[in-house]
């Protein structure tokens, strides 16, 4: 049985008049583990915090805003398969439990702060870039919460 990964995740919201919601999404370094892809903003729950706390931390380090308030959106539990023989240590199971929140009430703006991309994207566009598997459950439950 491989270790659960619990990962606080915030899907950074705003609203424009022109376009309507917005998402806030940052790129994953080519190095990292599903490098290259898109994802929306978060990182591990340590084990002395709450996922709020986690959530506030991580986007302030990452993203440089800081969460005034924000609302469960949806819980994602998932394994990626490891590649057996592979040379980074990538042959484990890795299993992710996402709790995945919008944060819509933030001061600051979000700006990608380890080097990575970033950028705001449509409801639509989110449906052409290429996330993590994890992340495309989220993308779903965004898609039937809007439409």
């Amino acid at each position: 049985m491989n270790e659960v990964v619990h990962v606080a995740v915030g899907v950074i919201t705003r609203s424009c008049k022109e376009e309507g919601t917005q998402y806030f999404l940052t790129k994953r370094l080519a190095q990292a583990h599903q490098g290259g892809k898109w994802e929306f903003p978060g990182g591990k729950v340590e084990k002395d915090e709450t996922v709020a706390q986690a959530l506030a931390r991580e986007l302030q380090e990452e993203v440089a805003i800081d969460v005034l308030s924000c609302q469960p959106l949806i819980k994602v539990e998932h394994t990626y398969l490891g590649k057996k023989g592979s040379k980074d240590g990538g042959g484990a199971d890795k299993t992710v439990c996402l709790d995945v929140f919008v944060v819509d009430n933030f001061t600051g703006e979000p700006s990608a702060q380890e080097g990575q991309g970033q950028g705001w994207f449509s409801l639509a566009e989110l449906q052409s870039l290429e996330f993590p598997a994890a992340n495309k459950v989220i993308i779903s439950e965004l898609t039937s919460s809007n439409s």
